[in-house]
């Protein structure tokens, strides 16, 4: 009888005898293991990175390269530019130069017309040149002014106040303007020096409108900084023309260069006096005679068809006979030009004033 040890250990011999055999064949057989490029691959990760670095710093150098070529190019493109430019401000100031020229000489031949310039006041806003007048019969001053600005002139109250008065001279004082002028006519009532018919003032009626009558006529300055002036039958004619300022009259002297009629009254009462006449250009610019004479009793000063004669010959287009015996009135720089026939400035309701 077989013991069932024996019979197990038999069972494990047997069991074990192939993992043993192979055992004994390992150590006892020298063999050289070759590892296969195949199983053990290159290391093409680190070959790729340095390819794709030396790609990225060639890739850098053409870039470099085309910055500087675009660079090149646009200081190419920037002088182009600088140089077309200057070009263009050349044209431009060639345009405007021309453009320009005939006004420069148009107004040399009415400043040549005037005489000799006795003196000039000028900025920005204004240029007013200042000048003799020497006639047959009579002597003045002529004012030219080119307005530059709106507020260069203005008219203004006696001592800012309807119904009272004051010298042009203590208006341009009290204002501290560089000139002045005695605008419109006036009449004397209670004790008060009020404006004569239609006068306004920063485009406000002053005692409201009153239609033209017996040739009186509204002359002033638009919003604009034009003359306008004549009759008006209406508030709304003169509105059209956007007043700023202004004052009334008799007669009208030109009108678009021509010399209109005047009235009979005005020929022989007084024949002679001392005179104010506001003007225009055709380039906007503004001419002030100023007629001495040393009274009103028609001996002395100059007669309103010698006016016209003169101001047809210095080229103005539209004229006004503003207020004038004592009442005719030009300061200039400080000083009193003319020569008052009353001995000394008389005291009036309307002033034009211009300023620096």
């Amino acid at each position: 009888m077989i013991r069932p040890v024996k019979v197990l250990n038999r069972s494990m011999v047997l069991a074990s005898a192939p993992f043993i055999g192979i055992l004994i064949w390992l150590l006892t057989y020298q063999a050289t293991i070759i590892i296969s490029e195949q199983v053990m691959p290159e290391p093409t990760i680190l070959e790729s990175t340095a390819s794709s670095v030396e790609e990225t710093a060639a890739d850098l150098d053409t870039a470099a390269e085309l910055a500087q070529a675009t660079q090149a190019s646009i200081k190419k493109q920037v002088t182009l530019y600088n140089k077309t430019n200057a070009n263009i401000q050349l044209i431009a100031e060639s345009a405007s130069s021309q453009t320009n020229r005939p006004r420069i000489i148009y107004d040399r031949r009415i400043t040549t017309k005037l005489g000799s310039v006795s003196g000039t006041i000028q900025s920005d806003k204004i240029r007013a040149q200042l000048f003799s007048v020497h006639a047959q019969n009579f002597n003045g001053y002529a004012l030219k002014v080119k307005l530059g600005s709106k507020d260069a002139m203005k008219m203004v109250l006696g001592n800012d106040e309807f119904g009272s008065s004051e010298t042009t001279m203590s208006a341009v004082k009290r204002y501290n303007a560089i000139a002045g002028v005695n605008a419109g006519g006036f009449a004397d009532g209670h004790g008060k020096r009020y404006p004569l018919s239609t006068t306004v003032m920063n485009g406000e009626y002053i005692g409201g409108f009153e239609p033209s009558f017996a040739n009186l006529f509204f002359v002033g300055l638009s919003e604009d900084n034009k003359l306008i002036g004549g009759n008006f039958s209406s508030r709304e004619q003169l509105d059209s023309l956007k007043p700023r300022f202004g004052a009334s009259f008799v007669p009208v002297l030109l009108k678009d260069g021509r010399s209109l009629q005047i009235p009979t009254k005005w020929q022989v009462s007084p024949k002679r006096a001392p005179r104010t006449v506001i003007a225009n250009y055709k380039d906007d610019q503004l001419l002030f005679l100023v007629i001495d004479g040393y009274n009103e009793n028609g001996s002395s000063g100059a007669t309103l068809e010698e006016l016209q004669i003169l101001l047809k010959r210095f080229g103005a287009v539209d004229a006004y006979n503003l207020d004038g015996g004592g009442s005719s009135s030009l300061i200039f720089n400080g000083r009193v030009v003319n020569s008052p026939s009353d001995g000394k400035l008389r005291s009036l309701p309307t002033h034009f004033l211009f300023f620096k």
